[in-house]
């Protein structure tokens, strides 16, 4: 068995292997070798930020941009998941400027991230990262970075100690959220492993929404890797794949006055990935056109014009499955526009997708119901 020191070690190194780059949190801490933050209360790697937001958004004056950058670190409200939901639609959406061009005003959105160009955005892992909070200061094990936005967060338990389990790592993150709330305002996962196990959970999951992550690339890809968390950190957080996930895969649904996060697992995340290749395909091929992504043709029968079929058990998430799959299909400009119908066998059934599809607006699909 290895340490939680080891452990971590390891961990660094998968995401150094799957191109993040890695910096010790002692390095650029305040009081660091290589200072990059002002305070032990500053969340954002404000620089790094800025320089991704100049590269991204060349078009927009640098003064607006660093606005955007001191205006997305401020909390709107005291609830954490509404801050969370608010960061997650800036995410997608952008973030709203006006500005002078020629002496005259213009109105446009700055992009946090680059979802069409992936080496665009800057991907690093830091650990060792102490945060002032409400208590003193705290310091989750790892964190995940994009363009200096804390975006994930891993905590890890000693597996040769059998009183330090998962689930100690998952009420350590809870405790975190109390006391730290400005660290999770941008989060889109929480990981929690103790090496052997790894699971992946939204910012409002329970222990039983907490999943384990078994492919890396595509549901034939299972390795036979000694932890868990490897499987994980290269699956979930290769970086095309989480850029992805990040902009189909997240979902936030109201029940009453509670607002729930929910995130995909990886069966519904690769499937709808598949789906939406196949459909592409299909579509091309009843067209009659040549298709365009010479690396789909050989998994479609030439001229059948079906996409196929994506099979789940009861209570798999269907529903959440058929909304990333409209959403992530929409967002094609090949498919230009297309209609979408959904076919039921029971009018129960009727009233949960129109609940499921009515979240939709989070990742981009805007539904007309008929």
């Amino acid at each position: 068995m290895i340490s939680e020191d080891q452990l971590e070690q390891l961990c660094l190194e998968w995401f150094q292997s799957i191109g993040y780059e890695y910096i010790c949190g002692y390095d650029i801490a305040p009081d660091g070798d290589n200072p990059e933050r002002s305070d032990y209360r500053q969340i954002i790697l404000h620089d790094r930020l800025l320089n991704r937001l100049t590269a991204i958004n060349p078009h927009i004056p640098a003064a607006t941009l660093e606005q955007v950058a001191l205006q997305i670190s401020k909390p709107e409200t005291p609830i954490l998941i509404q801050n969370n939901k608010a960061f997650h639609r800036l995410l997608l959406e952008g973030v709203k400027v006006e500005f002078k061009q020629k002496d005259k005003s213009k109105t446009d959105y700055v992009q946090l991230v680059d979802f069409s160009n992936v080496t665009k955005n800057q991907f690093l892992v830091v650990n060792q990262y102490t945060i002032t909070g409400s208590k003193g200061n705290r310091r989750p094990d790892v964190i995940v970075f994009i363009n200096g936005l804390p975006l994930a967060v891993l905590e890890l338990k000693n597996p040769a100690d059998n009183n330090a389990d998962i689930w100690s790592a998952y009420q350590q993150l809870q405790t975190y959220k109390d006391e730290i709330p400005d660290l999770f305002m941008f989060n889109e996962a929480l990981v929690v492993s103790d090496g052997l196990n790894a699971r992946v959970g939204s910012l409002t999951a329970n222990k039983e929404r907490f999943m384990p992550w078994r492919v890396v690339d595509n549901e034939d890809d299972k390795p036979l890797f000694e932890y868990f968390l490897e499987t994980l950190v290269k699956g979930f957080f290769k970086p095309e794949l989480f850029v992805d996930y990040i902009r189909h895969f997240v979902l936030f649904e109201q029940d009453g006055d509670t607002t729930i996060k929910k995130i995909a697992g990886y069966h519904q995340f690769h499937a709808v990935r598949e789906a939406v290749r196949a459909t592409l395909t299909a579509s091309y091929r009843a067209q009659g056109v040549a298709e365009p992504r010479a690396n789909y043709a050989d998994k479609v029968v030439p001229g059948s014009g079906k996409a196929g079929v994506v099979w789940h058990t009861q209570g798999s998430g269907k529903s959440i499955s058929m909304v990333c799959y409209a959403g992530k299909l929409l967002a094609q400009p090949e498919m230009n526009n297309p209609t979408i119908v959904v076919v039921t066998d029971r009018n129960d059934l009727d009233g949960q997708l129109f609940n499921t599809f009515g979240m939709a607006a989070a990742v981009g699909v805007n539904i007309l119901f008929a």
